[in-house]
């Protein structure tokens, strides 16, 4: 089974297309790793962490290289929270979340992204390709 899952979508905000290409976090070695030790990610990237059931969850930014955006989402895909995270010493904890999407830094400010809201991209059945 692979680490992530690179599937060519559109993650959308308000109609907007805010990331075209998107990998899933679905297994645990995948969601440990996360964005680890990659030098930077495309623009239009986000990676997409699909959680078994909602709960409390933290992110840290140890190893990491750059700088992200974090974006909590509950099982409605609605925004629960949002935080700018700084390499190594960044670490953002919420509850109710079951997604997790990690993009470029400036990517929930660039498009106004604000709790309440929704995003809209599809989950398939991963786990069974």
């Amino acid at each position: 089974m692979p680490l992530y899952w690179l599937i060519l979508m559109v993650l959308i905000y308000n109609g907007t297309p805010i990331a075209n290409e998107i990998s899933y976090a679905i297994n645990i070695f995948s969601q440990i790793l996360g964005l680890i030790l990659h030098k930077s990610i495309p623009e239009d990237f986000a990676l997409i962490f699909v959680l078994k059931r909602p709960g409390k969850v933290g992110v840290h930014m140890l190893f990491m290289l750059f700088p992200i955006d974090v974006i909590f989402l509950d099982a409605d895909k609605k925004i629960i929270g949002t935080a700018t995270l700084r390499p190594w010493t960044g670490h953002k904890q919420m509850k109710g979340v079951k997604y997790i999407i990690e993009m470029n830094q400036g990517t929930v400010e660039r498009f106004n992204l604000i709790a309440g809201e929704q995003l809209t991209f599809s989950i398939n059945d991963l786990s069974s390709s």
